[in-house]
């Protein structure tokens, strides 16, 4: 039978070491989190600078969370074969090189495939950072280094986004892509230095025999396939709601398109600071129940965020902050959980096909909400409403599924409880 212990590092991490990895870990997820998202607000002034129309811009949007999938599939199939942070400073080097040729694209053919390529080496990190979070962090302290890695998220909201488009207006489109590049590399610096090696186990041989066999122990384990839908629910639900949230602030609630970056700056600022709060709320409180409460509490927002008439911007923000906040805190204590289900083996195999189920969940769920919600004459949106009742109905859904699935590791349970499996 498998160890359940993670393989750890040649020698404890002390808990400055510890610090240290934590902010390099979300530094690159502020990074590759940036260049995801930073599409989004620079659209406008990318269609006029590329003279293209909308049909291409979705492209451009699109590209990066397919090819993001296709390449959390393949590495599934490998990426437990070799040594993790020598796969990370890999893909890291390769995702900086493709952001900093974002920038230098010189036209609409160029930036498509530069996009594309920095999805296929960003989709892999964020499965890659939580697998090193299994794997360097113990069990008790995993939540709270979970909200620690996934504050880099909210980062970018806060600095990440405002500052892109302050260089956008200032300078041009390309200069966001600069700055992501240049920053990603030093923390690609900082992870060299400060991610310590993981012994490979010895048992392990680098053919595609075992990575089959690797995919095909992570399929039939049923706590994994739960794992797989717990986390495949809950982007789903997400993704019905975010990609239309600035269309109908601006269409039905009358913001500014001025006006924005208030809301993305107030909720990634909340965002930050809640991460780590509720990353110790799950350790000390029990990571299920934890995310129980935040999804059951994270309702009320949506429904809110998705039914506002016309209000004053205080009332804006005020809906907004609580969505984003809520919204991105559940996601700490889900990841935390997810985590801990997987045999250390498996992690990065397990780790790599989530987050390829989840680019596709994101992808199929915007596609949803796009038969869901339509843009009426005059620019607002009719069916947002709905999108926020069904995924109202996915996150309780996955709050059922959060109390199936089997840690392997944690606290011993009471008399009577069903003692976590080891398979």
């Amino acid at each position: 039978m498998t160890s359940s212990q993670p393989p750890m590092a040649s020698s404890p991490l002390s808990p400055q070491q510890e610090k240290r990895l934590l902010f390099t870990l979300a530094g690159i997820q502020f990074s590759h989190i940036l260049d995801f998202v930073i599409m989004m607000p620079i659209g406008p002034a990318l269609m006029s600078a590329l003279d293209i129309n909308t049909a291409q811009f979705a492209w451009l949007l699109s590209i990066y969370t397919l090819t993001a999938a296709v390449s959390g599939l393949v590495a599934a199939t490998f990426v437990d074969l070799f040594e993790r942070k020598n796969i990370l400073l890999v893909l890291f080097s390769l995702f900086v090189l493709a952001t900093l040729s974002c920038a230098l694209a010189p036209d609409y053919q160029t930036l498509l495939i530069t996009r594309g390529l920095a999805g296929i080496f960003g989709g892999v990190l964020g499965a890659m950072l939580q697998t090193l979070v299994a794997d360097l962090i113990p069990f008790e302290r995993r939540g709270q280094a979970s909200g620690t890695v996934m504050s880099g998220t909210a980062a970018a909201m806060v600095l990440g986004v405002p500052t892109s488009l302050f260089l956008t207006n200032s300078i041009g489109w390309q200069a966001p892509f600069v700055v992501i590049g240049s920053v990603a590399g030093l923390f690609l610096l900082l992870a060299m230095r400060h991610i310590p090696s993981l012994p490979k186990p010895a048992a392990m041989q680098r053919h595609w025999r075992q990575a089959a066999r690797n995919m095909q122990a992570v399929l039939a384990n049923s706590n994994h396939l739960t794992g797989l839908l717990f986390m495949a629910l809950g982007a789903f639900s997400t993704f019905t709601v975010i990609p239309y949230l600035t269309l109908y602030l601006t269409g039905n609630v009358g913001l500014s398109m001025t006006q924005m970056p208030w809301v993305y700056m107030l909720g990634g600022l909340a965002s930050f600071l809640s991460a780590r709060q509720i990353g110790r709320l799950a350790d000390r409180w029990g990571k299920v129940q934890t995310y129980r409460l935040i999804a059951t509490l994270s309702m009320l927002p949506i429904l809110l965020q998705t039914h506002l008439p016309v209000v004053a911007l205080g009332w804006v923000l005020l809906c907004s902050t609580a969505f984003f906040m809520i919204g991105t805190g559940r996601a700490i204590p889900a990841m935390a959980i997810t985590i801990s289900a997987i045999h250390p083996p498996l992690r990065g195999t397990f780790m790599s096909l989530n987050a390829a189920i989840q680019e596709l969940a994101c992808g199929a769920a915007a596609l949803v909400g796009g038969l869901i919600i339509t843009q009426l004459p005059d620019g607002s949106l009719s069916g947002y409403g709905h999108a926020g009742w069904l995924a109202v109905g996915l996150t309780s859904v996955t709050i059922m599924l959060a109390g199936r699935i089997q840690m392997l590791s944690g606290p011993k349970p009471a008399p009577g409880n069903h003692k976590p499996s080891a398979a």
